[in-house]
């Protein structure tokens, strides 16, 4: 029987869009200003409000259990959850590490840190930052009997329903396997 999955969410490009090229947002969301630990000044961000209601009721399913995992660390449950009204969970504590690079070895930072922390837990990874090198790590612990999906939304866009969905779908399929 499979654990409940892990849905790892990310920040920035996922529930924070990145401005196009005209440095425009999404309609969609909205400005807010927050104080992030260690910044003097408050930074902006663009959050979709849509985004909490969305995420808890896909909470509320039991088919995947949260955690933060971004780079906004302890801000993330402090910070962004609550401009969405979400209900508080965990992250995961990475590193700050002197990048100059989200891809310092071929693929994203987060991932060695995602790794040690899952064990040998399943999870669903919402990130806008993946490369071949973690699509072929994910392969990998599916092939060894640890069900991982990446899902990697448009970092200009942000999360969509459809990868919601898709992250439930999967979860209700991996608890089909464990029931057939």
């Amino acid at each position: 029987m499979h654990q409940i999955p892990y849905l790892l969410l990310d920040i920035d490009g996922v529930l924070i869009p990145f401005p196009a090229a005209d440095r425009s947002t999404p309609v969609t969301h909205t400005r807010h200003q927050v104080h992030l630990a260690g910044y003097p000044d408050p930074i902006r961000v663009w959050l979709n409000h849509t985004h909490g209601p969305l995420i808890a009721n896909a909470l509320s399913t039991g088919l995947v259990r949260p955690a933060w995992c971004t780079s906004w660390r302890a801000d993330a449950p402090g910070l962004i959850g609550p401009l969405l009204n979400l209900p508080a969970f965990e992250h995961i504590e990475l590193p700050r590490l002197p990048l100059t690079t989200s891809h310092p070895d071929g693929y994203l930072w987060k991932r060695d840190h995602v790794a040690d922390w899952l064990g040998p837990a399943p999870a669903v990874w919402i990130d806008d930052d993946f490369t071949a090198l973690d699509h072929r790590w994910a392969a990998d612990r599916t092939a060894s009997g640890v069900p991982t999906l990446l899902i990697e939304p448009d970092p200009h866009a942000g999360l969509q329903p459809e990868h919601i969905m898709a992250a439930l779908e999967w979860a209700a399929r991996l608890i089909t396997k464990d029931v057939a």
